[in-house]
């Protein structure tokens, strides 16, 4: 939104301004190059954030492999039949990753007499008057079966449905498609399937999905989640995770060749969140990889971001049961590594790049990093590292390495991991912190020491945690750690030349299935929402610039004194001096605006402003917009301009420039 500036001054209460602090930006002096990649996502099948999120589909066990075959399906029947409805594991190899399928019998069965209901991924959410996408697979002999196929809302009203009449008689499995519009609304919504007439029907893969899908694509992604992602803009996107890439143990882990080609051939897993949190058990959380590692790059094309997928290193995860594949038999998942290069990069005359192109995409992907193993430590993952970087290297020599700095951004495992990394050449050392607000506050000077050459920084997962959880409830996505995370991202902008990446973790969740928090994004079946973390980085993704400018106050730069935090760049696409200014204390402040080396292009600077007295109050589904930015102007002039920073705050300020 746009307002007048003068309503910003009313917003700080008429409040009496500190003198004047100055913060003088040298525009004729850059001093380092802004990566175009340097905001991205980092996406991890967490929260539901695949399944039952980013994935469009509404049926829950589509295809009956759960651990209990039937989970999310209701099976009524009028009268009961013992053995009218049977869960079938076959042992043929061609179905080896899709064994079960559901066998009906029925012995001139009326309507409404066998009915089978799917309760979504805590309810599906419905829209009145979309259109809906039904398919599945079904095998029979017999003919004249006929299918009920009904959307119901939560008073078991039916909303939208049509019927199918099966044609039988072939051998061999075939495939249905019938779509209907929505007469009615639902947030939670279910589906049902009335089985009509006599004879067996086997099914399989039974699916819905709505036909507002991201760019339209038939069995795609949820718009209004991708939307969000596309507009902040991002310079790249990390998947598939997190600790899924490693797995409780190997036998779980991510294994990218397993999610593509027909849905119907893509092996699910458990996901390993299914059982990780005691507090939050989530018996129903699965990954069927409908959302696959072609997906994964098709969405990084649509978003214009770089992919960086991470590949599993030979090692589970550590906290779990730390398995680790014997050096003498890693060949495969280097092999993976190889490979995943040649789908993603390959032409269509190689094994993999032809695989790519059967899928629909016959332009390569561009592919350019890879993180090779995922908060692994210690010199079991450093000696395995090795191994993965001499293969790459010899294949592809400017393929860039991405190596994992371990769980923690200090202590003995850390430099342990930071100095080995460097000194075997790795690409770009991936870094994780989780911590209270104050840790960011105090850590927005981190990289002022780093060294300028060799391997460079990717800030791959962070997050301000509150300690204040309600009982029960999430850790809040509150305006003070937002605003942390923005002092601290002005550090990481300062530094540019020492890290080239950096993205909040994790994404998306669930509001009714959530796991971990805080996160980015929330949504129910419906409704999407972006906290002040979202909003902050956003803006910062937004507004990197091309260059980085020196900003200083009293001949240092501008981290925590008074506890204002600042850091600037030039674009020049724009043709603009954007300012990152933080003000993490209650009063407002303030500052003299002194660009050097320049001149103004316009008497008036935009500015786009967070900021709240309230620095615990976060947005919802029901008040998504408590913090989010609000843009206004005020005159600019090359020097000894002032600047009123509101307290509680996060100013982006645009000066146009000649």
């Amino acid at each position: 939104m746009k307002i007048n500036f003068s309503f910003l001054l009313i917003l700080t209460g008429f409040c009496v301004y500190a003198q004047n602090r100055t913060i003088s930006i040298r525009v004729n002096e850059p001093v380092a190059d802004v990566q175009p990649t340097m905001y991205g996502v980092f996406f991890e099948d967490i929260n539901f954030g695949a399944d039952g999120g980013i994935y469009a589909e509404l049926i829950k066990n589509r295809s009956f492999e759960f651990t209990k075959p039937l989970m999310g399906w209701k099976v009524e029947q009028k009268p009961f039949r013992e053995g009218a409805v049977m869960v079938i594991n076959r042992q043929e190899k061609e179905h080896s990753s899709n064994p079960r399928f559901l066998r009906v019998k029925l012995e001139n069965t009326p309507k409404d007499a066998l009915v089978m209901t799917n309760e979504g991924f805590r309810g599906m959410g419905i829209k009145q008057g979309l259109r809906y996408d039904f398919s599945m697979m079904y095998r029979t002999s017999a003919s004249g079966i006929k299918m009920h196929i009904d959307l119901v809302n939560q008073s078991g009203q039916k909303i939208g449905g049509t019927v199918v009449t099966v044609q039988g008689g072939k051998d061999g499995w075939q495939k249905q498609e019938v779509s209907f519009n929505a007469t009615a609304g639902e947030p939670k919504g279910k589906f049902s399937i009335s089985i009509e007439g006599n004879g067996i029907i086997d099914l399989d893969m039974i699916s819905l999905f709505p036909s507002d899908t991201w760019k339209g694509r038939p069995g795609g992604m949820r718009a209004d989640m991708i939307q969000m992602l596309a507009d902040m803009k991002p310079g790249f996107i990390r998947f598939p995770g997190g600790c899924i890439v490693e797995g409780f143990n190997l036998e779980n882990r991510y294994q990218w060749k397993k999610t593509i080609g027909p849905l119907e051939d893509r092996e699910l897993i458990i996901n390993r969140w299914n059982i990780e949190f005691a507090h939050k058990p989530a018996p129903d959380y699965f990954q069927t990889f409908g959302l696959g590692f072609f997906e994964y790059f098709q969405l990084a094309e649509d978003i214009g971001a770089e992919p960086l997928p991470i590949l599993n290193c030979g090692m589970a995860c550590q906290f779990n049961s730390a398995e680790v594949t014997p050096l003498d038999q890693l060949d495969p998942f280097v092999q993976d590594a190889l490979d995943l290069i040649e789908f993603a990069n390959g032409d269509v005359n190689t094994t993999w790049g032809r695989k790519r192109a059967e899928m629909g995409h016959a332009a390569p992907f561009n592919l350019k990093f890879m993180g090779v193993g995922n908060e692994n430590w210690g010199p079991q993952y450093l000696e395995r590292l090795e191994v993965f970087k001499n293969a790459i290297r010899q294949k592809y020599p400017d393929f860039k390495i991405v190596g994992s700095s371990g769980t923690d951004p200090n202590g003995e495992r850390f430099d342990l991991l930071n100095t080995s990394m460097r000194k075997m050449g790795i690409d770009l050392i991936d870094e994780h912190f989780y911590r209270k607000p104050s840790w960011f506050l105090e850590n927005a000077q981190r990289y002022d020491s780093y060294p300028r050459t060799g391997s460079k920084i990717f800030a791959g997962e962070y997050a301000g945690h509150d300690e204040r959880v309600p009982a029960g409830g999430p850790t809040k996505n509150n305006w003070r750690a937002a605003m942390a995370e923005a002092a601290f991202l002005t550090g990481v902008e300062r530094n540019a030349e020492v890290v080239q990446l950096a993205s909040y973790a994790p994404l998306f969740a669930h509001v009714d299935g959530w796991q971990w928090s805080p996160d980015l994004i929330w949504v129910d079946n419906l409704r999407v929402y972006g906290t002040p973390s979202y909003h902050v980085q956003k803006l910062f993704s937004l507004n990197k610039g091309t260059k980085v400018l020196p900003v200083q106050s009293n001949n240092d730069v501008l981290a925590g004194q008074d506890s204002l935090y600042a850091s600037a760049v030039f674009d020049a696409d724009r043709k603009e001096v954007i300012i990152k200014l933080v003000n993490a204390k209650p009063q407002p402040e303030a500052v003299n605006l002194n660009l050097e080396g320049i001149k103004l292009n316009a008497k008036e600077a935009t500015v786009s402003v967070m900021a709240n007295a309230n620095d615990l109050l976060s947005n919802s589904l029901e008040n998504p917009f408590a913090v989010v930015p609000v843009e206004s102007s005020f005159p600019v002039k090359a020097k000894g301009t002032v600047y009123y920073s509101p307290g509680y705050s996060f100013s982006v300020i645009r000066i146009p420039v000649k």
